[in-house]
């Protein structure tokens, strides 16, 4: 893989890993409006694990596959309430309750989306 930066007309940014002209690996992608994505991608797509933030102060860091959240997910809402739930291709099915965590709390990638702020 190589590392390289791209950056298009309209203020969009990516700096990361590049295979075969695909993002591919760690890359972090910046939107002219202040959005950003920093995580892992595979043929272009968000895909592995990865934090997205809006401008309004709303965080995603949690797992993707195909350019879509999918798996667990840590949401940080406007006024700073922090949510874990489930995401199946881009949409939330269900926000994760304290007994819940509690019974998979062993779990690797709950614990990854856990420990990131």
């Amino acid at each position: 893989m190589k590392k390289g930066v791209y950056t298009w007309l309209d203020g969009r940014k990516y700096e990361g890993e590049f295979k075969d002209n695909f993002k591919y690996g760690f890359g972090l992608y910046e939107w002219g409006d202040g959005r950003k994505y920093e995580g892992n991608y595979k043929f272009d797509k968000k895909h592995g694990f990865g934090k997205y933030s809006w401008v309004d102060g709303r965080k995603y860091i949690g797992y993707w596959e195909n350019g879509k959240q999918h798996g667990y997910g840590k949401y940080y809402l406007k006024d700073g309430t922090v949510k874990i739930g489930v995401w199946v291709s881009g949409k939330r099915i269900k926000w994760l309750n304290q007994n819940e965590l509690t019974e998979i709390k062993e779990d690797e990638k709950i614990q990854n989306i856990l420990k990131e702020n």
